[in-house]
């Protein structure tokens, strides 16, 4: 029988990324030890009081179809906390409940895009960017970046594409790369998309693991609100990446049409997660620091085993949870890199190349294991690379 291009065509007939991460977990199955430096899966659990209030909720009958939009609650949970973070009057009416933050990128850019509109995006680039982007029948087209620059788009290349593109994906604090974008560079990127009308996707999910500088929602910069898509979700900020619970924040004419494709789609969330989920969110900043306290003291120890070598080096980590490791002094590809460590070793991390051709010659490493297991792998990716270095 045949299958839809849309379906069949989703990884532009490549790799979509993940082959090392998936060569590791054949290797754990196959009762191989290894150390898992690949995704963004925090070492610690949900938190016991957001899963006691999941249970609570679920036990009190909240198991049937919850509103599809949302909840009342939760929406006006995450608008409170959209408008105190940025200033931008926001209420349940700009905000949308999705299935975490992966359905809410696909869901703005079908609110974005009809098929066969050019969709930009950054690169590097989150895995499943580009396929998100084919999924909706958008023409996916990347915008290079450079490791000498910190990975910070550049004017001129956004402008060389965006005259005739339909919308904009950005991601800040970044997944891969670490670093958090300028305002300079927001404020470019929000110039563009007003002179060219382009729609702003803006995935934020990493908002609470800043390191350095701070985080800028280009949603609150002038004329940038009715034209601006913001994804949102429970994943990182509060150790929830299994509750699939995030949010869409736009304007309430997008926001409208996008209940209206929760509808015909996933049909919302259910009831006892946004229960949990509302009760999360109101701890306030400081659980959420706690729970990014890991990556952040990861961090330093990642500083501190790098400065004790010269072939390794770091793009800097201003943000999110992981590490771009730049391994070009092997000579090697970041895949082949990956592959040597991962047969060697037993320590997996994600090839550059999984993000695109601008991080050709990178791994990135997830800070996602206790420290000094984090500290003993670093040291010997450190150790590894330098042997193929000399």
């Amino acid at each position: 029988m045949h299958q839809s291009t849309r379906i069949t065509g989703l990884t532009g007939g490549g790799s979509d990324g993940w082959d090392v991460f998936l060569k590791a977990r054949r290797m754990i199955a196959d009762g191989i030890a290894v150390t898992e430096l690949t995704i963004g899966e925090h070492d610690i659990r949900t938190a016991a009081p957001i899963l006691q209030k999941m249970h609570e909720a679920a036990m009190s009958g909240h198991t049937g179809y919850a509103a599809v939009p949302g909840t009342d609650t939760l929406r006006d949970t995450v608008a409170a906390r959209v408008q105190e973070r940025t200033g931008v009057p926001t209420t349940r009416n700009n905000v949308v409940i999705t299935p975490g933050g992966q359905a809410a990128l696909f869901a703005a850019h079908m609110a974005a895009c009809d098929p066969g509109d050019t969709a930009l995006y950054i690169d590097p680039y989150y895995a499943t960017y580009p396929g998100t982007l084919r999924g909706v029948g958008a023409v996916p087209r990347a915008i290079k970046t450079h490791a000498a620059e910190a990975f910070q788009p550049r004017a001129e290349d956004l402008r060389a594409q965006s005259r005739n593109a339909t919308s904009l994906l950005i991601n800040t604090p970044n997944n891969p790369t670490g670093v958090v974008y300028s305002d300079a560079t927001l404020n470019m990127i929000a110039e563009t998309c007003q002179s060219d009308d382009l729609w702003l996707i803006s995935d934020e999910v990493y908002d609470t693991q800043v390191w350095e500088g701070r985080h800028l929602s280009p949603r609150a910069l002038p004329e940038m609100a009715e034209r601006t898509l913001v994804v949102g979700s429970m994943s990182k900020s509060h150790a929830m990446t299994g509750s699939r619970c995030g949010w869409i924040v736009g304007p309430e004419a997008v926001i409208a049409n996008l209940i209206t494709l929760a509808t015909h789609t996933t049909y919302g969330v259910p009831g006892y997660i946004q229960d949990a989920s509302s009760f999360a969110l109101k701890q306030g900043a400081a659980f959420e620091a706690e729970i990014a306290a890991p990556f952040q003291r990861r961090r330093a120890l990642a500083k501190q085993v790098l400065a004790r070598q010269n072939t390794v080096g770091l793009v800097p980590a201003q943000g999110a949870m992981y590490l771009m490791l730049d391994i070009r002094a092997t000579g090697m590809t970041g895949e082949a890199f990956a592959y040597d460590l991962l047969e060697n070793h037993h320590i997996a991390v994600m090839p550059g190349e999984s993000f695109g051709t601008s991080a050709a010659g990178h791994v990135r490493v997830a800070m996602t294991i206790e420290d000094q297991a984090f500290e003993q792998a670093l040291n010997t990716l450190c150790s590894h690379a330098e042997k193929r270095a000399a």
